[in-house]
């Protein structure tokens, strides 16, 4: 279970102000290119799951993940994900060619066959996806992760950071923004719902 607070920032100038302000503890620069898939009828997201690959940085690698049953309260994000990397040259001709992902060697592909019944016969479709830019700070000895993502109808901002004491981190966090005049709100929608949604929240 992936347990994330999930804070949006208000706009630019707030995602600028805490960037400016986390940047001696800048630990490095993460370019994601999202891309998600499901079945012509939907099978997974009927069954509120996702299957998605992230390529980082252009293809130097990409990992393929199963998120399923999303809870988003308060601005804590609650997700059972299983993860694994793919080699980025066949997971790119995957993209281009989505029945492809039906037939490489998988865990999670594997899961997906057995757990949904999705594979070579059923098929797969690619969703679509979006770009993030994902800074990351070593901060208080958190991990925390701000977010520059580029939908097709607009850009959203977004601060996480992933914690077994999420309630104290958002209280450390939301003091820590209110401290610095930076405008946020609790997250209420997942980058991939955003997405699906199809315009910003």
């Amino acid at each position: 279970m992936e347990v994330e607070v999930k804070l949006r920032l208000q706009d630019a100038s707030a995602y600028r102000q805490l960037t400016s302000i986390l940047s001696p503890f800048h630990s490095k620069t993460l370019h994601q290119e999202n891309l998600f898939f499901d079945t012509p009828t939907n099978t997974l997201s009927s069954q509120l799951s996702v299957l998605r690959l992230r390529f980082l940085n252009k293809d130097a690698r990409c990992i393929v993940s199963l998120k399923s049953k999303p809870t988003l309260v308060d601005g804590v994000s609650r997700v059972a994900e299983d993860e694994e990397e793919l080699d980025p040259c066949s997971a790119r001709a995957c993209v281009e060619d989505p029945a492809r992902l039906g037939k490489i060697e998988s865990r999670i592909l594997k899961r997906v066959k057995e757990e949904f019944g999705v594979g070579e016969e059923v098929g797969f479709v690619c969703l679509g996806g979006f770009e993030n830019k994902r800074e990351v700070f070593n901060w208080k000895n958190l991990k925390l992760e701000v977010d520059e993502t580029k939908y097709g109808f607009g850009i959203c901002y977004e601060l996480e950071c992933e914690s077994e004491d999420p309630d104290g981190v958002k209280k450390l966090l939301e003091e820590f923004l209110k401290e610095n005049g930076i405008g946020y709100s609790y997250s209420k929608m997942t980058k991939f719902a955003v997405f699906r949604y199809g315009k910003l929240p």
